[in-house]
């Protein structure tokens, strides 16, 4: 199957099998859905150690609260949210930032080519525009966080993450991108670097 419609069947088929006694299943979904919860905590800027403590955290959970899961088309929604709320409880003890807060302009590799002005002011954009995502609801700013990073989006584990279709997200980053441009139009400092 493929698709976010087809992972979310397949992962229900699996985790009934597993719920209604059929142990063995449980590995067939954690292989299944192992590449996603791993997206999700590391979208949350988890080191990889961390990352893998909280899928398997989130693993454990489902095994002790499987019967709470009242239908199983919920699991990947479920342990979507177990990983986000388990990452972001391990990013503030670590006291990492989290995926939708703004990033610090004076980390990462920097690109030799401009001279200190430009990379002055380019900073400065970054710092504006990050400020202004800030302003967004969580939604909007973990969207935006995902597409900002380049190459196609995982729209599957976006959708579980966010608990929404994957048919929304496309209509959903377009009305975020609207009111970001509305806060960027609106502050006098912005100009497109």
């Amino acid at each position: 199957m493929t698709g976010a419609t087809g992972l979310v069947e397949e992962a229900a088929t699996l985790f009934e099998e597993f719920r209604n006694g059929g142990r063995g299943r449980i590995e067939p979904l954690v292989r299944l859905l192992n590449p996603t919860l791993w997206h999700l905590a590391r979208a949350c800027r988890l080191e990889p150690t961390d990352a893998e403590d909280v899928v398997q955290t989130a693993w454990l959970r489902l095994v002790d609260r499987a019967d709470t899961i009242r239908d199983p088309q919920t699991v990947l929604a479920w342990l979507g949210t177990t990983v986000r709320r388990e990452a972001w409880r391990v990013a503030r003890e670590r006291g990492r930032t989290l995926p939708w807060e703004e990033p610090d302009p004076g980390t990462g590799p920097r690109d030799p080519g401009p001279g200190p002005a430009e990379a002055l002011l380019r900073d400065e954009a970054q710092r504006t525009l990050w400020n202004h995502v800030s302003r967004l609801n969580p939604r909007c700013q973990a969207i935006l966080r995902v597409v900002s990073r380049g190459g196609p989006p995982d729209y599957a584990a976006l959708s579980a993450a966010l608990g929404i279709p994957v048919g929304s997200i496309g209509p959903t980053r377009g009305r975020c991108l609207d009111a970001l441009r509305t806060f960027l139009a609106s502050d006098p400092t912005w100009s497109t670097p």
